[in-house]
C-alpha cells in the first residue's frame, strides 16, 4: 500500500544531546500505526520534525507526497493534529472553537457550519454547541479537541497522547470513535503510553527508545517475538523464598518489579503446582501482552 508518511535516517539534536537518531519511518494509507517509548524517547519530536514544526538536522521526510519542511504548509493542510495538552480557546464556545478552527484551512463558513452538527454527534458533544470551554469535563475538551482535528476532513490524523487524564468510560469512547475513522479510510499516527490502548487500535507499531526504533511490527508479532507467552505474577512474604526455590527453575525468565516477581514461560502449570496451598503467597496467571515487550525491550527504571 501507498505510504502517506515516510522518514528516512531523520536526526535532530538539542545542544550535545540527540534524540532522534537516524529514525526510519513509513506509515500505510488506511492504517493505525502507534509509535511508543518511555518519556524521552523522542516520540514528540519526531511528530514535530514530520509535521514541519521544527527542522530536521539531517534526513528526509515526505507527508502526504510533500517534501517536509519544504512544502509542510502544503502537506498539514491535509492534516489533523491532536496535541498532547488541550488548546481549546477559552473564550469560545464550543461551536465557535470548531469554526475559527476551520478558518485557519480557508474553508468557507457554510461549509464549517454544515460539518459542525456530525462532528459534535461523532465526539459525545451534541447539543453542547453553545457551551463554554469552560464548563466541559476533561473528557468533553479531548473529545471536542478530537473533533476539531477533524475539521478539515484529513487524510492523516496525528494523535499525540489522545487519552492521557481520561476515565475509563471516556478512553473507551475515543477508541471507538479512533476505530470508526479507521473503518473510513482516515489514517492514523498514534503515540501513546497505555499498551492496551495501542494494542486495542494499533495495525502496526515500533517502539522508540533513546532516538532510535528497536521493534516494529503488529502487536502480535512482537509479543510472539519477543515473549514467552504466558507470566505469571507472584507476589507475597514468601516470595523470597518461593523464587529461590522454584523461580528460576521453572520457568524461563524472572524480573523483579517492587514486591512482585514477573515468571514468564512457555508452560505456568508446573509454577501454579508449586503455589497451591500457599497462604503466604498470591499470584496472577495471564497471557503476554504489549506490555511485557515494552518493560523487556526499554526497561523497567523509571524515565523522567
Amino acid at each position: 500500500m501507498a505510504s502517506v508518511l515516510s522518514a528516512s535516517n531523520l536526526r535532530k539534536s538539542y545542544g550535545r544531546q540527540e534524540v532522534v537518531s537516524g529514525l526510519e519511518l513509513s506509515i500505510r494509507a488506511g492504517e493505525c500505526f502507534g509509535l511508543l517509548g518511555p518519556n524521552g524517547a523522542g516520540k514528540t519530536t519526531t511528530l514535530r520534525l514530520c509535521l514541519g514544526l521544527i527542522e530536521p538536522d539531517a534526513g528526509e521526510i515526505s507527508l502526504l507526497g510533500h517534501p517536509v519542511p519544504e512544502k509542510a504548509r502544503e502537506a498539514r493542510m491535509r492534516v489533523g493534529v491532536v496535541p498532547q495538552a488541550d488548546n481549546l480557546d477559552p473564550d469560545f464556545s464550543v461551536r465557535e472553537n470548531l469554526l475559527v478552527f476551520g478558518r485557519y484551512f480557508g474553508i468557507p463558513d457554510r461549509t464549517i457550519e454544515e460539518r459542525i452538527p456530525d462532528l459534535l454527534e461523532f465526539s459525545g458533544l451534541a447539543g453542547r454547541a453553545q457551551e463554554k470551554i469552560v464548563t466541559l469535563s476533561g473528557g468533553m475538551k479531548r473529545r471536542l479537541t478530537l473533533a476539531r482535528a477533524l475539521i478539515n476532513d484529513p487524510e492523516l490524523l496525528f494523535l499525540d497522547e489522545p487519552t492521557t487524564g481520561l476515565d475509563p468510560q471516556a478512553r473507551h469512547l475515543i477508541w471507538e470513535r479512533l476505530k470508526q475513522l479507521t473503518a473510513r479510510g482516515k489514517t492514523i499516527l498514534l503515540t501513546t503510553h497505555f499498551m492496551d490502548e495501542a494494542e486495542r487500535l494499533c495495525t502496526r507499531l515500533s517502539i522508540m527508545d533513546r532516538g532510535r526504533i528497536i521493534a516494529s511490527g503488529s502487536p502480535r508479532e512482537l509479543i510472539a517475538r519477543h515473549i514467552e507467552p504466558q507470566v505469571l505474577e507472584v507476589h507475597g512474604e514468601g516470595l523470597e523464598a518461593w523464587a529461590d526455590a522454584h523461580g528460576a527453575r521453572l520457568a524461563e525468565r524472572c524480573e523483579r518489579a517492587g514486591e512482585t516477581l514477573f515468571c514468564y514461560t512457555r508452560d505456568a502449570e508446573p509454577l501454579i503446582a508449586t503455589l497451591q496451598g500457599r497462604a503466604d503467597l498470591r499470584y496472577l496467571h495471564r497471557p503476554a501482552d504489549l506490555e511485557d515487550v515494552f518493560l523487556k525491550l526499554t526497561g523497567r527504571d523509571l524515565r523522567d
